[in-house]
């Protein structure tokens, strides 16, 4: 049963070395010399989806439950497998995709995959040949087991998934989640260490991108990062790029003018650990309700963008605001009550003061910093000077 697994034979010791029983020679490597290249002549990384995904490389996405990981990788899978900017992410041309699935019957992945498609209107032309989908309810997998003698590599499922991703010509494959596949103790840092470099290995040996989908501890209400994934580091350590999905807090939403009454879910995707690019802006994604023709509602996950501060605006509602306030000694302060700017500039642009309250702050802000406004002083109702907002630069027409 041993030959099932890696069984890697242990360094010899040194005295092995000094009793003259090994050739060191042949034993040990000696220092390869640098030969210069010239830059020009040299390969670029071969990213396959953004700055995130790398051909021989493993990637890691930590999140929360109920966030939206899972219809993230299979918008990804879509775009990826039909070449489409479907997220926002630049994608390389002509790639297969794997999602292999643990958790999800192979029923609810149909209906979610088939949402997806139908919202962002990929054909099933688009995909057919170069998306692959498994679950772990009908195809268990186990990379690794934990016994008497410590963790073990299950070899024979490696060389299956190599086969497979060699035969197929698979360039992504993406593991939902990673603590389903494998049964070793998730706080031993040295198993964890041991799966996640054999998983470098088979990306490697593939030439193939792999990403494992993981989950978080409670962060008690904190904003997550890469480090607060479940179990042991190593897992993150051994990832070249990582990145974390987060929902967006209730006070964000209201920043972000998004009514109390729109119940969707709205997250965030933090690449924070990036060994060989940039760490990444916050992007943000949202999860809208896609209608099946079976009468099914299904979450598909879509891109979002951050609202501008000015969307909407031109020179002409500046130029009215600028009317509206020369000569008013508006106050600036938020506490003035009705005498407060803002008031003013809601009343101008047509938009309700009470729920637009820090976007209005902001609108003041972005014109305080152009030069269209400055402050002031003015005398408040105590013979008091307060501070005013008065018209700088004149916007024109």
């Amino acid at each position: 049963m041993m030959d099932d697994f890696h069984d890697w034979p242990p360094m010899p010791p040194v005295e092995t070395y000094l009793e003259g029983k090994l050739n060191v020679s042949t034993q040990l490597q000696f220092p390869t010399p640098f030969v210069w290249q010239d830059p020009a002549t040299l390969p670029r990384r071969p990213w396959l989806y953004g700055r995130h995904l790398l051909r021989r490389q493993v990637s890691v996405t930590v999140a929360p439950g109920g966030v939206g990981k899972s219809s993230l990788t299979i918008c990804e899978g879509l775009a990826m497998a039909s070449g489409r900017d479907l997220m926002g992410e630049w994608i390389a041309d002509d790639l297969s995709v794997w999602i292999f699935n643990l958790e999800d019957p192979r029923d609810e992945l149909q209906l979610r995959i088939t949402a997806a498609m139908q919202h962002h209107k990929v054909a099933p032309e688009e995909i057919e040949g170069r998306l692959y989908v498994d679950t772990g309810r009908e195809r268990e997998l186990c990379t690794a087991v934990a016994g008497r003698d410590g963790t073990k590599i299950v070899k024979p499922v490696m060389d299956a998934l190599a086969e497979e991703i060699i035969s197929r010509n698979i360039d992504v494959l993406v593991i939902d989640p990673f603590v389903s596949s494998h049964r070793a103790g998730e706080n031993d840092n040295n198993a964890i260490d041991m799966i996640a470099k054999e998983w470098a290995r088979l990306a490697d040996r593939c030439n193939c991108a792999i990403e494992l989908v993981h989950h978080t501890r409670k962060t008690n209400g904190a904003e997550a990062t890469t480090e607060d994934g479940r179990g042991g580091s190593a897992l993150l350590a051994a990832a070249r790029s990582g990145r974390v999905l987060n929902k967006m807090a209730d006070n964000m939403k209201e920043d972000a003018g998004i009514p109390a009454s729109d119940l969707r879910t709205y997250f965030a995707v933090i690449r924070d650990k990036a060994n060989l690019a940039p760490v990444g802006k916050r992007q943000w994604r949202r999860m809208e309700t896609f209608e099946m023709a079976n009468g099914e509602d299904v979450g598909v996950c879509e891109a979002w963008e951050w609202p501008d501060t000015f969307d909407g605006m031109t020179s002409k509602d500046l130029l009215a605001v600028q009317n509206a306030i020369e000569g008013k000694a508006a106050r600036f302060s938020e506490q003035a009550g009705d005498q407060w700017v803002g008031c003013i500039v809601a009343d101008v642009l047509g938009i309700d003061v009470i729920k637009n309250r820090k976007r209005i702050k902001r609108i003041i802000a972005g014109w305080l910093q152009s030069g269209a406004f400055v402050k002031g002083e003015a005398y408040g109702p105590q013979r008091r000077k307060v501070p005013v907002l008065e018209v700088g630069e004149w916007a024109t027409e």
